[in-house]
This record gives structure tokens, sequence and C-alpha cells, in this order.
């Protein structure tokens, strides 16, 4: 009979993760998920994720950007960004508009809205970052992300 761990005291207070730690990819998960909390507080005021929030300032920045581009752009499904375009649109952040050229395709552009509420986010983003990296050097900051994540994102096919 198995015994009841819930109700044993002979277990550890803590449970460790020395070997794990030892890994460099469990720290990295560790430090991205620790990042990533942060970064779901900071866009939760903006009613935003961190995919919507890639989305809009992806269709921000590049007017016009056909959903096959953004999917590509992001490592979507392009059925799953459907999804994150039809919030965006309900919202009146984004609008979809059917390509002239080519009625199968549809442009998408930010609205005044979509702007407006990209800069804020971006700005609180901007503040997430201070927070969670402020206590880097300048040249810890460049070389962890032009340096090791670029070069990481390179061998893996991801840059």
């Amino acid at each position: 009979m198995k015994p009841d761990t819930a109700s044993d005291t002979s277990q550890p207070a803590q449970v460790s993760d020395d070997r794990l730690r030892g890994l460099l990819g469990y720290r990295l998960r560790r430090a991205s998920n620790a990042v990533q909390a942060d970064l779901a507080e900071t866009l939760k005021p903006f009613d935003l994720r961190m995919i919507t929030y890639t989305a809009l300032v992806l269709v921000v920045d590049n007017p016009g950007l056909s959903q096959s581009q953004l999917a590509a752009a992001m490592d979507v499904e392009r059925p799953n960004l459907v999804v994150i375009v039809d919030e965006l649109e309900r919202r009146e952040l984004i609008t979809r508009d059917r390509v002239p050229t080519d009625r199968r395709t549809y442009a998408l552009n930010a609205t005044l809205a979509g702007r407006r509420l990209c800069d804020q986010a971006e700005s609180a983003v901007r503040q997430h970052e201070a927070r969670i990296f402020g206590t880097l050097l300048e040249e810890e900051r460049s070389l962890l992300a032009r340096g090791l994540l670029h070069v990481i994102a390179q061998r893996t096919g991801e840059s």
C-alpha cells in the first residue's frame, strides 16, 4: 500500500531542484516564466495578452500586413491567428480590409484607438523591462540580447 504523502511529515519542507538548475534550458525556462508572469500583469490593464500585444505592435509597425505575413512573423498557425485578429478587430484596434488586387487577402491596419493603446502598452512594457532587467549593466543587456539569445535563436532556426 502506498503511503499517504499528504500527511507524511517525513517529507522535506522544500523540494530541491538542484540537479535541474544545472541545466541551462531549465534555468532559462524559469527565468522566462518569471519575466512572462510580470509581463502578463503589466499588460492586464490594457486587456492584452503577450500574443495580442505582439500582433498589435506588428500591425501598427507594418500597415497593410496580410494575415499570412502576420502568422509567419509570429510563428503562429493561421487558424490560431484568426482568433487573435478577430479579438483585435472586435475591440476596434485594427481593421481587416480586402486587398483590391487579391480578393482572398486581407490587409491589416491599426485604428487610431489601436495605435494609442499600442503606445500606452509599449510604455508599460518598457517600464516592465526596466524593472526586470534594470540591474543589468548595458553591456550585459547587449550580451544577453544581441549575443547569447541571438546565437541560440540562430542555432535553433528561430532568428
